[in-house]
C-alpha cells in the first residue's frame, strides 16, 4: 500500500526534525565531560609536569577537545584568588576538580564543594589538613597524591652541610602564604639545632619581595640557602630565584629538579611529573565512573637527588664525590 504525504504533512514534519537537531547536538556536548583545572601557579609553569599529565589523559582514552574538556584556572601565585576560582568552577559544574600543586588550591577545592569529586596534590598529610578521613580510605570528595615536599627539610639540611661542612649559617626563603609554612619552618628550625646551624627565615610573597629577601641574605652573609616548598617560587619565580642565588654567590638546595635545570645547585625531592601522570589516572578513573571516596591516596615513593655541576663550579664549590656517586642526576 503506497501512502500520501501531503504538503503541509511534510512540511511540519521536517520543522520537528530540524528543532530537534539542536536539541540532539546539544544533548551530545553535555555528555562530554568537564575535568576543572585549579592550579595555584602561573599558566604555562612548570610545563613538562603538566604536559605529563595530559600525556597520561591521553593514555587512557581522554583527549582534550575530543571527548574531554579542560576548564582552566590559574591563581599566578596569588592565592587569594583560589576560593573565587574554585567557586567559579564549581558554578560550572565540571565533572571533576583536579587541584594541584599544593595545599591552598586543595584546601579551596574542598571548602567549595562537598559534591563535585577533586583529585588534589598536595605535599602535607592530607588527613590532618581534613582532606580525607584516611589515606586508604578517603571517605569523602576528594583523593589524591601527597608527594612529600615537606617533610624533607631535615634531608636538604643534612645535604647542604655534607657539601659545605663549614656551613653555620643557612637562610631559609619561605612564602608567609603558603599553607605548607609553619609546617616547613618548624621543621628546618629543629634540624638546623640538632646540626648545630643557624637558620635565618626571610619571607616573600611577590617579585619584589624575592628581590628584597636575597638582599637581606646578601647582608648577613650566609653560607647557605634553603627555599622552601612554594608553587609561587617554583613556577613564576623560580628563574628569578636561581638567578639572585647565583648573583650573590649563594649555595642553594631546592625542592623539585625544576630549580636545577634551570642553573640551580642542587635539589632533593618527588617526582613532579609523576605526581601529575597519577592526577591524570585518578581524575580517568573518576570520570568512568569510581568514587574518590573508594580511591586510596597516593604517596611519592621515588625521590630525586639532582646536582648541577656547572653551577658548583662556578660557586668555586668542589662536590665531594661521595655526595656525586648518590645523586641521582648530575647536570654538566
Amino acid at each position: 500500500m503506497t501512502v500520501t504525504i501531503g504538503r503541509r504533512e511534510l512540511l511540519a514534519a521536517l520543522g520537528a526534525a530540524a528543532a530537534a537537531w539542536p536539541l540532539a547536538a546539544r544533548a551530545q556536548q553535555a555528555a562530554i565531560p568537564v575535568i576543572g583545572f585549579l592550579h595555584a601557579g602561573a599558566s604555562g609553569a612548570l610545563s613538562p609536569p603538566v604536559a605529563a599529565f595530559h600525556r597520561t589523559l591521553a593514555e587512557v582514552g581522554y583527549v582534550e577537545s575530543r571527548n574531554v574538556t579542560i576548564e582552566y584556572r590559574y591563581a599566578e601565585g596569588q592565592y587569594e584568588r583560589l576560593p573565587e576560582l574554585a567557586a567559579d568552577l564549581v558554578r560550572r559544574k565540571v565533572t571533576v576538580i583536579v587541584a594541584s600543586p599544593n595545599t591552598n588550591a586543595a584546601r579551596e577545592a574542598k571548602a567549595a564543594t562537598s559534591v563535585i569529586p577533586i583529585v588534589f596534590m598536595v605535599s602535607d598529610d592530607p588527613v590532618k589538613l581534613g582532606l580525607v578521613a584516611s589515606l586508604s580510605r578517603p571517605g569523602g570528595n576528594a583523593t589524591g597524591v601527597n608527594y612529600f615536599i615537606s617533610e624533607l627539610a631535615a634531608k636538604r639540611l643534612s645535604l647542604l652541610r655534607e657539601l659545605l661542612p663549614a656551613a653555620v649559617r643557612v637562610g631559609a626563603l619561605v612564602n608567609p602564604n603558603a599553607a605548607t609554612t609553619e609546617g616547613f619552618t618548624k621543621d628546618v628550625t629543629a634540624a638546623a639545632s640538632a646540626l648545630s646551624i643557624q637558620v635565618e627565615i626571610v619571607q616573600a610573597r611577590e617579585s619584589r619581595e624575592i628581590e628584597a629577601a636575597f638582599a637581606t641574605l646578601a647582608r648577613s652573609k650566609v653560607d647557605a640557602l634553603m627555599v622552601a616548598p612554594d608553587t609561587l617560587f617554583a613556577t613564576s619565580g623560580r628563574r628569578q630565584i636561581v638567578t639572585l642565588a647565583t648573583r650573590h654567590g649563594i649555595p642553594a638546595i631546592y625542592t623539585v629538579r625544576e630549580y636545577v635545570e634551570n642553573g640551580g645547585l642542587m635539589s632533593y625531592g618527588p617526582s613532579v611529573p609523576e605526581a601529575y601522570r597519577q592526577l591524570a589516572i585518578y581524575a580517568s578513573r573518576i570520570l568512568k565512573g569510581e568514587k574518590p571516596a573508594d580511591l586510596p591516596v597516593v604517596q611519592s615513593v621515588t625521590f630525586d637527588f639532582v646536582i648541577n655541576l656547572a653551577t658548583a663550579r662556578a660557586l668555586g664549590i668542589e662536590v665531594p664525590p661521595m655526595l656525586l656517586a648518590r645523586a641521582d642526576e648530575v647536570i654538566e
